[in-house]
């Protein structure tokens, strides 16, 4: 992979980890406050708690996002990124732009995905 493909994914790479960090920082900030002097009844206080809880689920998501990102940073950096963790193949320009963390080439991808379909099944 060319120095200025992987300066691009590098770039892209570290602003979606500001975003998550961005979105950490606010929930903190904002959404996790809660005045109970400021709510009239039991059932709004029963609402910004389930608000809450919804908020903290996403940031789970995010903290896994965050760590599939710094993987794929470290991996810049190692010189291993762009190469599929199950089949060693290079995983396509276009998977990577449209995910540039992503760690599997599109057929191991795919057959993850039906691995876990016939799990559920």
């Amino acid at each position: 992979m060319k120095k200025s493909d992987l300066k691009r994914f590098k770039k892209t790479l570290e602003a979606k980890r500001e975003d998550v960090l961005q979105r950490a920082k606010e929930t903190i900030e904002e959404d996790m406050t809660l005045d109970s002097n400021e709510l009239p009844d039991e059932m709004d206080l029963a609402s910004t708690e389930y608000m809450q809880s919804f908020t903290f689920r996403l940031r789970g998501r995010d903290r896994t996002f965050l760590k599939k990102i710094e993987k794929a940073l470290k991996k810049i950096e190692d010189g291993e990124f762009g190469t599929c963790v199950e089949c060693d193949e290079p995983i396509s320009a276009k998977r990577l732009e449209a995910r540039p963390e992503a760690e599997l080439c599109i057929r191991c991808k795919e057959d993850q995905e039906r691995a876990e379909k016939d799990f559920a099944d």
